[in-house]
């Protein structure tokens, strides 16, 4: 291992090198953890005690299920609404649709909560909808700003080749960007954690580790808030893992890249 080229500027190191490194940060994190002076922060191995409450006493575990269910059930709808809109923006007449439902990602969710809890009839549906509205505003802009990125010079080489223009939105708009639809996916299923966990203190009647987190909070108990923060970002990490593991075996030719000199 050739540590040296860690520390200059755009250079290439090998995976085993990389995996030392943040083993080598994630203890600088860990000793800073258990020195610091700050008397508020929970010590490691309070953080560690609370987990045995939580499962016990606040149903940790049926709470992140619901949880994980909730993210993957609306960040499903939100894919299917985002992907959808953004292909269909080729379509001159319904760009003004996609660009205006690509507009909702500056809308909050002060203004809009009451007119959903009007229109669903509450609870999961109620959290699924604003999840859903929250995470396609910015799915949908991504994936536009991909297909509008696509060099013409691939659409005249489709119709060379004899395809109708259907087979040219398929192969190279559809194909041809699958695999910056599985990289904006992992990004915003990551930012439906953070928006769980408040919609969650929103629509508290099917409970979530965002009710949890939010009632910890509020009582101060620090070590809790740590732990609960800690299982999300454990199952975050786990789950952008997984959508990698997923893309590299839809897309293999994403995983081809020239090696920076």
């Amino acid at each position: 291992m050739n540590l040296a080229l860690a520390v200059r500027p755009n250079r290439v190191v090998s995976p085993a090198v990389l995996r030392w490194l943040g083993l080598a940060w994630l203890l600088c994190l860990f000793a800073a953890w258990t020195t610091t002076s700050f008397d508020v922060l929970p010590t490691p191995r309070e953080v560690v005690r609370a987990f045995a409450p939580l499962v016990r006493d606040h149903g940790l575990l049926p709470n992140l299920f619901a949880s994980l269910r909730a993210n993957v059930t609306a960040m499903m709808i939100a894919t299917f609404l985002s992907l959808g809109l953004a292909y269909a923006s080729v379509v001159p007449a319904l760009r003004p649709v996609a660009a205006f439902v690509g507009k909702t990602r500056f809308w909050g969710f002060t203004g809009v909560t009451v007119l959903f809890t009007l229109l669903f009839s509450g609870g999961h549906q109620l959290k699924i909808a604003l999840l859903v509205f929250g995470i396609t505003g910015f799915y949908l802009t991504a994936m536009r700003d991909e297909v509008e990125a696509i060099p013409e010079e691939k659409f005249d080489y489709a119709r060379t080749l004899g395809m109708s223009e259907a087979r040219v939105v398929w192969e190279v708009i559809v194909r041809g960007t699958l695999d910056k639809a599985f990289d904006a996916f992992r990004q915003n299923a990551a930012m439906g954690w953070m928006l769980l966990t408040m919609v969650e203190t929103l629509v508290r009647s099917e409970g979530g580790v965002g009710v949890l987190l939010a009632n910890q909070n509020k009582h101060m108990n620090l070590a809790s808030v740590v732990a609960l923060q800690s299982v999300i970002f454990a199952v975050g990490i786990g789950q952008d893992y997984l959508i990698g593991v997923i893309k590299n075996l839809a897309c293999p030719h994403a995983q081809l890249m020239v090696a920076r000199r």
